[in-house]
């Protein structure tokens, strides 16, 4: 796929597009309610890390407000991901198993992910462990696309996606909720939030929820036969989840004000075990069970010292652990987080100068006789300055961070991105940026692992324009973004002592394509919708990168009538290859899913919801199965 040519046929359907996503796209306002009028002056932090008017930023961002996660239903927030513009996801089975979040057709390990301000990631698979956050405890979500190293440091070469959870406000607020869906579907919450004291300094949101799923056979292609890898149980799947979280936020005064957040989750899920050693038995085995177990905690003060000078104070901690059994396997990720970030406002302009270090740990358990526990950690400290202007139709964003690496060494990056309204309704953008990700501790140290291994570096670019009208809005981002020394999984990796092969920077990708949005109101319905061309390749081979399609699209409209909000949606995909050599052909799809939510009374509200309403027999990886039609009927109680 060229580009150039897509960037052209796109902008000629761009006036026939009368959908847009249900969240905001780059230059598009979220919808802070499904069905109401998008606003242009929301704020949002992930774009520079510090609050903007979407109006202002330069990058490509989405929001997720509060409302659409609540109509979500009983879903991962990978799930609800994808229905964003650029966001593709793989899953090995249902809910609970492993999950994979692909920005613009960027490796999982290539997104920053962070809830509350905390950095969460793993040092043993890379990247976030998107099964193990609970969409439950989840308020909003941003979303960049597009490397942002020069923001953020280390892993941003994809994007950033952040989760927030509730913050109090107001007079006390609680809620219980319960729900019941296919499969076995049962789930149960309830919390509170608000503030207290004089002028409600004190403000705080509490949160527990509870999830089980017998779930349904992942891996029904081997129901009772023997499979080339062995034997599989022909059972359900299921997965059970406890969540909890708090946030508190205190005001010291006016213009100092101190925040805590916790967020826990402990899972429990399971997936077929097989084997090869055992070829008399009956092919029936017990199923092995992963143990998912997620803690973020952070503390925060914030400053504002006068009119031009404000500071962020922060410390983070984030801990990880992945166990399964009866076939053992043991890895723990530790993340120390210390930030102190600068702000210097003068008229159109704002400075910032942070200072940041990270400190990760890795506690691998031996596997086997011939194998190590693997213990080791790592340090990276960072000055960053960023540089903003806005004035009249211009935007103007500079970055530039400097990461020193106790291992690697410095590291540079930068970024420049310009806006210009060239109408009140049109505007255009151009950025470009350097990023990078030093590789796991898993994937230097482990048995499977090369100490010489470089960092991955990617340099992108991209273009955008924009045309945002009373009730319609629609746009257009083409962008490509190549990456040299990509660490992929080698047999014959230089220097490589496992008989299985070994990790190696052995290949240079390109991710390059264009994504079209839009958005328009007719009366009480809002139409939405995005469609993305891509071309996410590994340029030694030519090969499309495994799992992830050429062409993929989400539509959607919302309806208010006689109390009711009615949804529906469609998601489709091209066809996809499971593996490098893109000889296994994963077959496209189509799914269609519908809600419905009213207030029965007036602190009664009911939700109902179908997803894959056509019952689409599909799979995201080879030998898993996705699950078929599944309804969910939820009631929440909120007093008001």
């Amino acid at each position: 796929m060229k580009t150039s040519v897509s960037l052209v046929a796109a902008l000629l359907q761009l006036p026939l597009c009368a959908l847009a996503q249900s969240v905001s796209t780059p230059m598009s306002p979220p919808m802070s309610t499904p069905g109401s009028p998008p606003t242009l002056n929301e704020t949002v932090v992930t774009a520079n890390r510090v609050p903007q008017p979407l109006s202002e930023l330069v990058g490509d961002v989405s929001v997720i407000d509060h409302d659409t996660i609540e109509r979500a239903g009983a879903v991962g927030v990978a799930d609800l991901l994808k229905r964003l513009p650029g966001i593709e996801i793989t899953r090995n089975g249902g809910p609970g198993n492993a999950t994979s979040v692909f920005i613009r057709g960027a490796e999982t390990r290539f997104t920053a992910v962070y809830i509350d301000g905390v950095r969460v990631d793993s040092q043993s698979t890379g990247g976030a462990t998107w099964e193990s956050i609970p969409l439950s405890q989840i308020d909003r979500i941003e979303v960049l696309r597009g490397p942002a190293a020069a923001v953020y440091g280390s892993d941003a070469i994809g994007g950033v996606i952040q989760l927030f959870t509730k913050r109090g406000d107001g007079a006390a607020a609680p809620y219980v909720g319960a729900g019941f869906g296919s499969y076995g579907l049962r789930r149960a919450e309830a919390g509170i939030s608000g503030s207290a004291g004089v002028g409600g300094v004190f403000d705080y949101a509490l949160g527990v929820t509870h999830e089980e799923n017998r779930g349904f056979d992942i891996q029904p292609w081997n129901k009772r036969t023997v499979s080339k890898d062995g034997y599989t149980s022909p059972d359900r799947d299921g997965y059970r989840t406890d969540a909890a979280n708090a946030r508190l936020g205190f005001q010291i005064t006016p213009d100092q004000r101190i925040e805590a957040s916790v967020l826990y989750n402990d899972q429990q899920s399971r997936y077929d075990t097989s084997s090869r050693t055992l070829p008399r038995l009956p092919n029936i085995f017990p199923d092995d069970i992963n143990y998912n177990r997620l803690r973020t905690a952070g503390i925060s003060w914030l400053a504002k010292w006068n009119d031009i000078y404000s500071t962020r104070v922060q410390v983070t901690d984030e801990s990880s652990v992945y166990e399964t059994e009866p076939s053992y396997y043991s890895t723990k990720t530790q993340l120390r987080g210390y930030l102190f970030q600068n702000e210097f406002r003068f008229g159109p302009h704002l400075v910032t100068a942070t200072l940041e270090r990270r400190e990760d740990g890795l506690v691998n358990a031996a596997t086997s006789l011939t194998s190590k526990t693997l213990d080791r950690d790592r340090s990276q400290n960072a000055v960053s300055l960023g540089y903003g202007y806005v004035q009249g139709p211009h935007s103007l964003q500079l970055h530039a961070r400097r990461d020193d690496d106790s291992e690697f060494g410095g590291k540079t990056t930068g970024s420049a991105a310009y806006g210009y309204a060239i109408t009140p309704q049109w505007r255009a953008t151009a950025s470009a940026g350097t990023a990078f990700r030093v590789p796991t501790l898993y994937q230097r140290f482990s048995e499977y692992g090369l100490s010489s291994l470089k960092p991955e570096s990617s340099r992108n670019v991209e273009l955008g324009l924009r045309w945002t009208g009373a009730a319609t809005s629609a746009g257009i981002v083409a962008y490509r973004n190549k990456v040299d020394d990509l660490i992929t999984f080698d047999s014959t990796a230089r220097g490589c002592v496992s008989a299985f092969g070994c990790y190696g920077n052995t290949a240079h990708a390109e991710y390059r394509g264009v994504t079209l949005s839009a958005d328009h109101r007719i009366g009480d319905v809002t139409l939405r919708g995005s469609l993305d061309f891509q071309d996410p390749r590994d340029l030694g081979t030519d090969m499309l990168l495994a799992r992830r399609s050429k062409r993929h699209a989400s539509f959607g409209a919302d309806w208010q009538v006689a109390g009711w909000t009615l949804g529906a949606e469609v998601q489709t995909s091209a066809r996809r290859f499971d593996d490098a050599a893109n000889t296994t052909v994963l077959g496209g799809y189509t799914l269609l899913n519908l809600v419905a939510s009213t207030q029965l009374a007036r602190d009664l509200t009911l939700l109902m919801r179908v997803d894959n309403a056509g019952d689409k027999d599909y799979t995201l990886a080879r030998g898993y199965a996705m699950g078929g039609r599944q309804g969910y009927v939820g009631l929440k109680w909120t007093p008001r």
